[in-house]
């Protein structure tokens, strides 16, 4: 006969509420507020453990050779990163209650805990590197790895060994069967032969006078393959990419564009937890350096510049028109398109 399932036993109380242990108690300093600095990074850490394990999920359905549009798959993924989405928005809005400790309350315990550091969070890392963030990429390359005992480093290593959630997104897209079916073409009658070559006068018909510059980067971005190579995205990619969000009405296309914007979702929340994350130590400890050794603020401010991981998808963006000045599609890729071929 199953035992019966008791709340306490079932979530482990006993060792998560037991699992606060202020340094100041041992010390035998009155420092009230680092119970509450350890409840939020403990909090911090379950989170970033959920978000591993949605990401793991996400990258196991894109790892598939083919992803059927009809099969529960995309819908999974979809609604799991709007989880992970969520869940970011919560840890953006949980530096509001850290915010509830004044600098002298930190000042209290600070001291205590060098040369510990948020930045050693390994499960952060993981997230980012899952994600597509790798170490080359990384702002303080040699701190980053200074910090780290070596069971975490190789840990590290060995997610950046597999691919990333960006790479196979990348190939995803560059597998959108569209423009590699002749026949759903047959019918196009564009004015300048093909599609893209369409598309690329409407777009540089939109462009003001500043703008000019934009028509060689739209040639650079979807067509020159050596520049592709400093690219996280393909040509063949981007150009889905980019025709997804151009033609999202069409029901095949929403939940690939809804994915799309979660990953910009997913970068913009993080980016924005690393804002709040900076004023907020500039607002604790002003100009001084962290425990772990950083220069605070200012190395907090370099890595939201740089650690942005799918601003290639945001930059597609540079490259839309007008909804009423789209390129007619033929008739069987709307048919193609839509849920019910008829």
């Amino acid at each position: 006969m199953r035992k019966d399932v008791y709340y306490g036993e079932y979530l482990q109380l006993d060792k998560i509420l037991n699992a606060q242990l202020p340094e100041s108690d041992k010390e035998g300093i009155e420092a009230h507020d680092e119970m509450l600095f350890i409840i939020i990074h403990q909090a911090y850490e379950l989170w970033f453990k959920q978000i591993i394990y949605e990401l793991k999920s996400i990258h196991g359905i894109f790892h598939s050779k083919t992803i059927n549009d009809n099969d529960p798959d995309l819908y999974k993924a979809v609604h799991r990163m709007k989880r992970i989405s969520t869940i970011l928005d919560v840890a953006v809005h949980q530096i509001s209650i850290m915010e509830t400790m004044t600098p002298l309350d930190f000042l209290d315990f600070r001291n205590l805990l060098r040369p510990a550091s948020g930045f050693q969070s390994i499960q952060f890392k993981i997230v980012e590197a899952l994600l597509g963030l790798r170490l080359e990429n990384r702002h303080g390359r040699e701190y980053y790895l200074s910090q780290l005992k070596e069971e975490d480093k190789d840990t590290i290593r060995q997610v950046e060994e597999g691919s990333s959630l960006i790479e196979e997104v990348n190939a995803w897209l560059e597998r959108m069967p569209f423009f590699d079916e002749k026949n759903l073409w047959q019918s196009y009658s564009g004015t300048h032969g093909e599609f893209w070559a369409d598309y690329k006068h409407a777009y540089g018909s939109s462009l003001t006078q500043g703008e000019q510059a934009n028509l060689e980067r739209f040639d650079h971005v979807f067509f020159d393959a050596d520049f592709a190579k400093t690219r996280r995205f393909s040509n063949k990619a981007a150009r889905s990419a980019l025709f997804i969000m151009l033609y999202r009405d069409y029901p095949l296309l929403q939940l690939p564009f809804q994915l799309l914007n979660l990953l910009l979702d997913i970068d913009e929340l993080m980016a924005t937890w690393r804002y709040r994350h900076m004023n907020m130590v500039h607002r604790m400890i002003g100009m001084r350096v962290g425990t772990g050794g950083s220069s605070g603020k200012e190395y907090l401010k370099s890595a939201l510049d740089k650690h942005y991981i799918f601003a290639e998808l945001a930059e597609l963006t540079s490259f839309l028109i007008e909804r009423r000045n789209l390129p007619v599609l033929p008739k069987n890729l709307e048919e193609r398109l839509a849920f019910v071929h008829r």
